[in-house]
């Protein structure tokens, strides 16, 4: 990857682009610590810390949200949206022609999942206000004495709405630039942030003296190492199946008679199986939070003691739901049908297979297998790396940091990225050299 980034700024078009992207990647970092005028920073910080999703939501973007910044719901509202857009193309024939339907269903597509972007930020920063304002967080005096307490609220939601939707207008400026996705490096930069942050924490406290984290440190570092290199490992891995392609005779030429493969990734699905489940069981908890129900109430405590962050039933519903949506996605990413049907068309066939239905029934047996060990892997991911990095004693600093800074979907968020940047830098380099020898 650092030859490709190397490779990359030799080229002038290609050095351009990836300072443009440092600028927006940039600006995006200046907002995260732009405090929103009326909001109590310090205490809104030690609410969101307090709180175990919220604080997960609050690494994804670099620390914005515990941050009280104008960018701090980021790039969630637009995260959101677009889960549930790609639920309902499958629910909806509507959506699923519009899918179909080329560069303009892509668009509008996109315009649907901007808006219910828009609606699931309002929706937030409504509950966001209402939640610490009872807390007093909102500190009306910081804007002004005059102006009412509904007014500060009123500019709060508008400041992080509006925030919402510039981090998606820079997301889609990135984009635009066709070096990766926009959004995705967004979040990359957020929990790279977040993680270089206790990174620092840890070493300083190493650096003053207390020498008792340091093996702390040594040991994390070392099972952090294999974890990534497991991730790595797998999100690479895939099945190839061969297909050959029948030569065809038109006029004076003949077409075809190729050999090439159909590629079906290990894990197809990469980490939306588990912010799905994480999502999902989380998410009453947070309900009960927003809306003012904390400790002392029967249910809560109850939800908390059983089905609370850490706890055994937690771990083994977030497995199961994880197991559940790999499969489920895997049929949105992967149709067989439709790659025989394709296939077909085009002449091409799986050697040994016939074309047809004996090839769909061929595909759906190898995606099915495929899937089983994408879920097993992603469940296993979840579980046994969180439960380990758990393990690593909290009776310091340094090793509470650390665990709260590295967790399992940042780290596959920071892989998949990663490796999908790679791979467009390479594109732009093969297609460039291309032009460049044609010429």
């Amino acid at each position: 990857m650092f030859q490709t980034l190397k490779d990359a700024f030799k080229s002038k078009d290609l050095r351009k682009k990836l300072l443009l992207t440092l600028l927006i990647l940039f600006i995006y970092r200046i907002g995260c610590w732009l405090p929103i005028p009326g909001l109590d920073t310090s205490a809104f910080k030690t609410s969101v810390e307090g709180s175990g999703f919220l604080s997960l939501l609050s690494s994804v973007n670099g620390g914005a949200l515990s941050n009280g910044s104008i960018l701090a719901l980021g790039v969630i509202p637009y995260i959101s949206a677009s889960i549930i857009i790609q639920l309902l193309t499958v629910a909806i024939p509507a959506l699923e022609r519009l899918s179909r339907a080329g560069e303009e269903g892509r668009r509008k597509i996109t315009f649907y999942t901007r808006i219910t972007a828009l609606v699931f930020a309002l929706v937030q920063a409504i509950a966001i206000v209402i939640t610490f304002s009872a807390s007093g967080t909102i500190n009306e005096a910081a804007l002004s004495s005059s102006i009412p307490g509904w007014c500060v609220s009123a500019i709060i939601v508008i400041v992080l709405v509006s925030g919402a939707m510039f981090t998606l207008w820079l997301g889609e400026k990135i984009t635009d630039l066709q070096i990766g996705n926009g959004v995705s490096l967004l979040v990359f930069v957020g929990i790279v942030c977040s993680a270089g942050t206790a990174i620092i924490s840890a070493f300083s406290g190493v650096f003053q003296g207390n020498l008792d984290g340091l093996w702390t440190i040594i040991i994390f570092a070392a099972m952090l190492f294999i974890i990534f290199a497991l991730i790595v490992f797998v999100d690479l891995a895939e099945r190839r199946i061969p297909v050959n392609y029948a030569k065809q005779v038109k006029g004076r030429k003949m077409y075809g008679g190729q050999s090439t493969h159909i590629p079906i990734k290990v894990n197809s699905s990469g980490v939306l199986p588990i912010i799905f489940a994480t999502a999902l069981v989380a998410f009453p908890q947070l309900i009960m939070q927003l809306v003012g129900v904390s400790d002392g109430n029967a249910f809560y405590d109850w939800w908390a003691k059983w089905l609370g962050t850490g706890t055994a039933l937690y771990f083994v519903a977030n497995a199961i739901l994880i197991f559940m949506f790999t499969y489920f996605y895997a049929q949105i990413v992967f149709n067989p049908e439709e790659v025989s049907r394709t296939l077909q068309q085009n002449g091409g066939f799986i050697p040994g297979i016939r074309a047809g239905r004996p090839t769909t029934d061929y595909l759906k047996k190898i995606s099915r297998r495929i899937t089983f060990f994408g879920a097993l892997y992603l469940s296993l991911l979840f579980v046994i790396p969180t439960v380990a990095l758990s393990l690593v004693p909290r009776d310091t600093i340094i090793s509470g940091s650390l665990v709260n800074a590295f967790t399992v979907t940042g780290l596959l968020i920071v892989v998949s990225v990663a490796l999908e940047f790679d791979k467009q830098l390479n594109a732009q380099l093969i297609a460039k050299n291309y032009r460049g020898f044609l010429k």
